[in-house]
């Protein structure tokens, strides 16, 4: 069943960006204050993650025989999620860190794998019930998820023309000092 829900949000995301180009939003950097709400909405979404964790109790998974790792997962999942929620928080105030803006969404798809295997340990050793609400909950990111990486994409690329433009103009300030510096004199003695 989740497999088959991941089958089609994949198949429907594939459709939604092979729209041609004019229905699509145009492209360009949102503004920081759009991104920065998109961030808040990301840091809010890790905060209802965390509150739902919170409900899953896998050492009572291991006494009925699951595997130790998923108290790991869990544990590593509330630490990811709290650290997401930090990050979105930090980095809405300076959206345009590029470095920090790839690793939390570095951190988002991290959390989803992890979760992805929780999930499935949730549905067999705990609730199904609950599984199915996680799946929900981790499903409701997924718009702000895309915007994001978009707007990842966006700043590298604007960073790239910004550096070839310093390139460009380094190179010409280069060219410019070697044409006008005086020719070394032969024979000149001190």
């Amino acid at each position: 069943m989740l497999r088959a829900l991941r089958g089609l949000l994949f198949v429907w995301a594939a459709a939604l960006s092979a729209q041609p180009q004019s229905q699509q939003k145009p492209a360009g950097l949102e503004s920081d204050w759009d991104i920065a709400v998109v961030l808040g909405e990301i840091g809010a979404h890790a905060g209802r993650l965390l509150t739902a964790l919170d409900r899953v109790e896998a050492q009572a998974w291991i006494e009925k025989g699951a595997s130790e790792t998923y108290a790991a997962q869990l544990q590593s999942s509330r630490d990811q999620a709290k650290a997401l929620a930090d990050g979105a928080k930090s980095l809405a105030k300076s959206p345009e860190r590029l470095s920090a803006a790839i690793e939390l969404y570095f951190r988002i798809q991290g959390l989803e794998t992890m979760l992805g295997s929780l999930e499935e340990g949730i549905r067999k050793y705990q609730d199904p019930a609950l599984a199915g609400q996680l799946v929900r909950l981790e499903a409701e990111n997924g718009t702000n998820r895309d915007r994001f990486q978009r707007y990842i994409v966006e700043l590298a690329s604007q960073r790239e023309q910004e550096l070839q433009v310093m390139d460009k103009e380094a190179q010409r300030c280069r060219g410019l000092i070697i044409q006008t510096a005086p020719a070394p004199q032969a024979g000149r003695k001190k």
